[in-house]
């Protein structure tokens, strides 16, 4: 790292103040699940959401917004009580390398989940918290989705998971969502079995190329251990709440071409 520590952590302080803000909201994919005031509803929009953020956010945003029609924007509802001509209408989707084979998939695994849970967040813990790790609950998820029988092995790519290497970033800017509490009313905080020190940063081209430039990651390469090692590094800037900076990284790579 870098030894001009309090420089750094004086810009990246400054970009969380400027970007963690209700203005973030409706160019970002959070977007979605910001329609919703149903926890499930916020769930699963904002699942897919995270899922589909690869590519220009408009188009995203677009095809989410589409989803969720197709849903009667109610998809906790439209999960647990959709009848077989239902699924028709999902037919034919298509956000860049996802389709609707991936998509009837996630319906099944989220219908049958919804069925015997109130909450997503036992997927990635396990029903007595079993699992202390991000790295550890990543994979949990992972596994349990494609548990069930004549799961589509194409649909495993969309599903990162350390086990692979991958640093996971959809999945992490997910739990961010989801876990991340404060007072700015971006993300969500409606978990609470997770805590804020244990979320790993979400690592994109433009989180990745303004860390390298801070010094904040050394390793080569983007898998989960430089997710790791950023979050690590982040930690010294604020050990409980250390991914709150992926809205500085974030905003001084795509806002301001850091």
């Amino acid at each position: 790292m870098y030894k001009d520590l309090p420089s750094i952590k004086a810009l990246l302080d400054d970009r969380v103040e400027k970007y963690n803000q209700p203005a973030f909201i409706p160019n970002d994919p959070v977007s979605i699940p910001h329609r919703f005031s149903k926890k499930q509803d916020i769930e699963i929009s904002g699942f897919f959401a995270a899922i589909l953020a690869w590519g220009q956010r408009k188009t995203i945003i677009n095809n989410c917004v589409k989803l969720m029609d197709f849903m009667d924007n109610a998809p906790h509802d439209f999960i647990l009580h959709h009848q077989e001509q239902d699924l028709q209408r999902l037919l034919g989707f298509k956000h860049r390398t996802f389709n609707d084979t991936d998509l009837l998939y996630l319906v099944y695994f989220f219908q049958q989940y919804y069925q015997q849970h109130d909450t997503l967040e036992t997927a990635f813990t396990g029903e007595q918290n079993g699992y202390g790790t991000q790295k550890e609950r990543l994979e949990h998820f992972h596994n349990l989705v494609f548990n069930l029988e004549d799961a589509p092995q194409r649909t495993k790519k969309h599903i990162a998971t350390p086990a692979r290497k991958s640093a996971c970033k959809r999945l992490n800017m997910y739990l961010r969502w989801m876990v991340r509490r404060d007072n700015a009313g971006v993300d969500f905080g409606l978990w609470d079995t997770m805590k804020m020190s244990e979320l790993i940063c979400p690592c994109d081209v433009h989180v990745e190329r303004v860390a390298r430039r801070l010094g904040l990651i050394t390793r080569k390469g983007m898998d989960w251990e430089t997710a790791a090692e950023l979050t690590e590094h982040l930690k010294a800037f604020d050990p409980t709440d250390p991914v709150k900076y992926d809205y500085a990284l974030f905003g001084l790579g795509i806002e301001e071409k850091f």
